[in-house]
């Protein structure tokens, strides 16, 4: 079978688990994707942190996110120990982009603009990371 034909795929390590970020990963591993929103700017934002990027407000919640966007852009890299894969960013319905791996496509199946959606990973012995498909 040509590598065109296999749908990408790579074991993910365990994520580093901190109290800024528990809540985002206790919500993966009930399938949940979650992000931050400013209270104060009312921008949501990426990665999960306590602070605001844009006006440093500490007022933040949690948002959860149906996990839906558009592939901005991507790189496929061919030289893996376990077969291509495709890292690149996602730009959520929201806003925020999201640099993450792109999971069930061949590596000629993917394009900037494809509307993709958020699944969930196993890891190395950690909560489950958030991965990209075609919708």
């Amino acid at each position: 079978m040509s590598e065109a034909n296999v749908n990408m795929t790579r074991p993910i390590p365990a994520p580093m688990v901190s109290i800024e970020t528990k809540p985002f990963w206790d919500a993966a591993a009930e399938g949940r994707f979650l992000i931050k929103r400013c209270t104060e700017c009312h921008k949501a934002f990426w990665y999960p942190r306590a602070m605001c990027p844009f006006c440093m407000s500490a007022e933040t919640v949690w948002e959860e996110s149906p996990g839906e966007g558009v592939i901005y852009t991507y790189s496929v890299m061919h030289r893996s120990p376990t077969g291509p894969y495709a890292i690149g960013y996602v730009t959520l319905n929201e806003g925020p982009a999201v640099l993450t791996n792109f999971v069930d496509v061949a590596p000629d199946g993917l394009s900037i603009g494809m509307k993709v959606r958020v699944k969930f990973q196993p890891t190395e012995g950690g909560p489950p990371a958030p991965v990209f498909a075609p919708a």
